[in-house]
């Protein structure tokens, strides 16, 4: 989704300016740093966190008297955070100077108080942005200018106005807890008669009172913080944040600049304000009023297309009865996850055209009409949601950009850049890398993202113009709409797919297939890896189990008992190795699904023991749980397997909840869309002894069916010679090209 400003919700009257001290460039930099003529990082020695250069603008802005609703000074906020043509982020774009822009007063009690509000505005800067920050701060002045001469325009506010009103009126529900702490944080923001509505509202139309917030908006009201990785050799003045000791420079902002910024000579032209939303909803009516309630008719999705181009499930809502839609798309094509080079080229190819797409998807997005856009092996996943009247328009343009879009090689670099900034970040987290390293052994095919990065970094925009040719050439499409529309709108967007994307069939032999590599009987695998950040104090064991392949008729039953299994010892594992033993903050357990091969897995994280430790207390841990399920009551095991049953047959508290639950049976491609009811039926006949020989089967090392794979991860103060004297009886995985080839795999069933 693209970024959207946050809005400001709460305004009192202050009596006089409080203007910010004189203004000041902090350029934070965190330890330790590069000199600026070092070499980059490769691949094989990014060792530290990359952040993208970030340049944020504060401003202190007014309270507002009387207390009322939100919107009567910042609904000009908007223009900040437009990014269609026009807008600043545009520009800053069309530039090379920037990526991404976020401005508005945020909710946090360091922005809005009852003291003053906090305007801020962040950029997300490029390598030639960060060069140019003074010329990027100018033209913020300059589209601020903009804003002061013209007239502040009503329909704006009518247009957020609607779309506050709409949303109120259509809300979905939300987890209970998380509805509790919403409203009593409104509690201290709005009236007692508007705690719940407050957030939507926008009551009052104040034309004076915008115009007198945007004079607040000026370079002597301003702090300007500077976050990046490159700080010039000429600073001499470093200082320490006494908490964490982060460096920074601190210096005065030249005066010529201030005076410059507080009334340009000229503002951009291509500058101007936003045109009126195209994707506003118009039509609320609920299909489901006028269809008829045929008693066949079935509350799971039906296939309406099943053609050998495309295949599409359709389910109108009967329940939530919202103007609301989500429909999904699987695109498969060609030859996207071939090789390493045509995985980067497809990953490059779907970040350049979001990109583009980037001013159509977020008029949509103001509109609450929302979309995402990703790659899953050889597959586009393409999800549009939201209200569902102009849906169709918005998929037609999206797949006539698609269609039509050729990339510019100014936008290339810059998409280059941010991806390959994303590869050396990758695994920075030493839980993430031990989840990334337990699926690079699992899966067949799996591009290690070093590898990736070395790809990308020799590639050009003739090499993606070539790739992109033949990639849309064949494909496939499986999709699902679900929500409010009727089944004539949905055979409508079948032909909007099929008329913008009117390419040839891909064969079922060229379409990738995931394997999922079948480990040994009786396997009691280690692998070993450093923490790619080498200040990173944390170590993390993960143990995996490799149950059975999730096919046939006894998978539901495999699941169920996974998931009572789950439920049963998640607490004592909990209590034992976190609150008893103390070994770390992150202690958890599990089933896992990998391409539908069934497993279970316990995690340890800690910066306190290293991985010989933690794995020894995993194991002893899982050695004892045939004592604690001998000792389980039987009104305890009655309680936690009609706990999960319960949990299975709760009903779906919104649309997108439901949506999800039948898209992950079409991607899994097992289509038993009422497995929470199946396996909620099979849980009444499972009996403690079913766990017991479950846990005897899989988990008890003695069973040739115990199969497991320990990841460990280890942390910047741990020595991994100390597995040299270890006494542990493992196999250590130390050639994974070499372990991969020699194994062997489970049939793809997805």
């Amino acid at each position: 989704m693209p970024p959207t400003a946050p809005v400001d919700s709460s305004h009192r009257h202050a009596s006089h300016q409080q203007p910010l001290p004189q203004p000041r460039l902090l350029q934070p930099r965190l330890p330790p740093v590069s000199p600026p003529t070092a070499r980059p990082p490769t691949a094989s020695t990014s060792h530290r966190y990359l952040p993208p250069p970030l340049l944020t603008i504060n401003g202190c802005l007014p309270l507002v008297s009387p207390p009322s609703l939100p919107t009567t000074t910042l609904n000009r906020e908007p223009s900040f955070g437009d990014e269609g043509k026009g807008s600043l982020l545009y520009f800053l774009k069309a530039e090379g100077l920037a990526t991404s822009l976020s401005a508005g007063v945020g909710d946090d009690g360091m922005q809005l108080s009852s003291i003053a509000y906090i305007f801020s505005m962040t950029i997300y800067l490029t390598a030639a942005g960060i060069e140019k920050i003074y010329e990027v701060i100018g033209f913020v002045y300059q589209y601020l200018k903009l804003l002061r001469q013209d007239e502040p325009q009503e329909w704006v506010f009518k247009e957020l106005q609607d779309i506050g009103n709409m949303e109120f009126k259509f809300a979905e529900e939300e987890p209970q807890d998380d509805y509790a702490v919403e409203l009593a944080a409104n509690m201290l923001l709005y009236p007692e008669e508007h705690i719940i509505y407050g957030d939507y509202a926008y009551e009052i139309w104040d034309e004076k009172l915008i115009k007198h917030v945007l004079s607040f908006l000026k370079p002597e009201n301003m702090r300007v913080d500077v976050m990046t990785k490159i700080i010039d050799k000429q600073f001499k003045d470093i200082q320490y944040e006494p908490w964490f000791g982060s460096q920074y420079i601190e210096e005065a902002i030249p005066m010529s600049f201030l005076e410059l910024w507080k009334d340009p000579p000229e503002v951009e032209p291509s500058f101007h304000l936003p045109l009126k939303n195209e994707f506003m909803p118009c039509d609320f009516t609920i299909r489901s009023v006028n269809a008829p309630n045929h008693p066949t008719h079935s509350c799971l999705p039906k296939c309406i297309i099943d053609q050998p181009m495309m295949k599409l499930w359709y389910k109108l809502d009967k329940t939530f009865k919202v103007p609301r839609a989500n429909t999904y798309f699987l695109i498969t094509v060609k030859g996207a996850y071939n090789g390493v080079r045509s995985c980067v080229l497809t990953e490059l190819f779907i970040n350049l055209l979001k990109d583009e797409l980037n001013e159509i998807l977020y008029q949509a997005g103001v509109a609450k009409l929302e979309s995402a856009l990703s790659i899953i092996g050889d597959k586009l996943e393409l999800k549009i949601y939201g209200f569902n009247d102009k849906l169709p328009v918005l998929l037609s343009k999206i797949l006539a950009t698609t269609n039509s879009f050729l990339p510019a090689n100014d936008r290339f670099k810059v998409i280059k850049e941010d991806m390959e900034r994303a590869f050396r970040n990758t695994n920075m987290k030493p839980l993430n890398h031990s989840t990334y390293l337990r699926l690079q052994l699992l899966r067949e095919d799996f591009y290690d993202v070093d590898d990736k990065l070395v790809c990308l970094t020799n590639l050009s925009l003739s090499d993606l113009k070539m790739f992109v040719s033949g990639l849309l050439s064949q494909m496939h499409i499986e999709g699902l709409c679900h929500g409010n529309l009727s089944k004539e709108e949905v055979l409508a967007i079948s032909d909007i797919l099929g008329s913008k994307l009117s390419t040839s069939l891909l064969p079922m032999e060229l379409r990738h297939k995931d394997r999922v590599l079948c480990l040994p009987s009786g396997a009691n695998l280690v692998r070993d890896i450093h923490v790619k950040n080498k200040l990173e104090v944390n170590s993390v064991v993960q143990v995996y189990y490799q149950i059975e392949q999730d096919f046939g008729v006894e998978s539901t039953k495999w699941r169920s008992l996974g998931d009572l299994f789950s439920d049963i010892v998640e607490e004592p594992l909990f209590n034992q190795l976190r609150t008893k033993e103390q070994l770390g903050y992150v202690v958890e357990c599990g089933p896992r699904l990998t391409y539908r091969v069934l497993g279970f897995c316990f995690c340890v994280q800690s910066s306190k023991f290293g991985p010989l430790h933690l794995h020894a207390r995993i194991n002893n841990f899982i050695s004892g749980l045939k004592e604690l399920l001998d000792g389980l009551d039987g009104e305890s095991f009655e309680n936690h397997k009609s706990g999960l049953i319960a949990k299975k047959l709760e009903k779906y508290p919104s649309l997108n909840y439901e949506t999800s639950h039948f898209w992950g049976q079409i991607v899994d491609k097992r289509y038993l869309f009422d497995m929470s009811e199946k396996e909620a039926e099979e849980l009444k006949g499972i009996h403690k002894s079913d766990i017991i020989d479950w846990y005897n089967t899989y988990l008890r090392p003695n069973s040739p069916k115990c199969r497991r794979l320990a990841i460990r991860i280890w942390g910047c103060e741990t020595d991994m010679q100390a597995r040299e004297t270890s006494l542990e009886h493992v196999f250590s995985i130390e050639d994974l090209e070499a372990f991969k080839m020699s194994a062997t795999f489970y049939s793809s069933l997805c």
